[in-house]
């Protein structure tokens, strides 16, 4: 774990915990679990209640994986600069088939054959991905229109336009070839939909595809490598 702490009333002052979010999990829910592992030991520790800001630097769907920097007391100042840092993520795409949320929330759509896919071809379509682009979000997603949420539109079947936003792939390439399924490694900023990735790239590839897995591997300069999970952090606190 990146971070030192000699006792619990330094998250009072402020501490950035990477914290490993496991799959199923919303930002939310680790906020709330790390937030409430800190009271109680801190009760136990001085048998005073104590009221603790905590907060995220980032959302990260439940249907994904990986690192979410929690961010306590003073250091909450800190998650805007956070939030605008690079992110990298390591994506499995399954190509041929394509669904409406772009990922696993919603059933297969669509149905293409892969069978003119090449390794050769999965890598030169990703270099057209660098740079600024304009990005159109998914329609399940957690994007604000007219005051609501954009799946909030999408699950009761009523149609929404969704606008394009600026943003840019820094890093793409592809590190696994596995017919149906592709893994790319991505480095990108803000506001990037890798879902929307995975349905562009699909389309480029002239065979449709999905997200079927993701996991966020690095927020600027905090990464998986130090990162600690849930459970690993209250044996933590308990040794405080």
């Amino acid at each position: 774990m990146n971070f030192t702490i000699g006792s619990v009333e330094e998250f009072k002052t402020g501490v950035i915990i990477p914290i490993y979010k496991p799959y199923d999990w919303t930002s939310f829910d680790v906020v709330r679990k790390v937030k409430n592992q800190i009271i109680k030991v801190f009760r136990e520790k001085s048998g005073e209640k104590i009221k603790l800001k905590v907060g995220h630097a980032g959302t990260l769907d439940p249907l994904a994986e990986g690192l979410v920097l929690i961010c306590t007391g003073k250091a909450t100042r800190q998650i805007q600069e956070l939030q605008d840092a690079p992110k990298e993520y390591i994506a499995t795409i399954e190509l041929g088939k394509t669904t409406p949320s772009f990922d696993l929330e919603t059933f297969y759509d669509q149905v293409f054959p892969i069978n003119h896919v090449t390794e050769k071809f999965v890598k030169d379509s990703l270099t057209h991905f660098l740079g600024e682009q304009e990005q159109i979000p998914p329609v399940y997603s957690a994007k604000n229109i007219n005051g609501k949420r954009a799946y909030s539109y999408a699950r009761k079947g009523e149609d929404i336009e969704m606008k394009p936003h600026q943003i840019t792939i820094f890093e793409i390439e592809l590190v696994r070839f596995s017919l149906p399924e592709i893994d790319i490694r991505v480095v990108c900023s803000k506001g990037t939909y890798i879902r929307s990735l995975a349905h562009d790239i699909g389309i480029s590839l002239n065979c449709g595809g999905h997200l079927v897995k993701l996991i966020r591997t690095r927020i600027g300069n905090y990464n998986t490598d130090f990162s600690v999970t849930l459970n690993d952090f209250e044996k933590f606190l308990s040794t405080l």
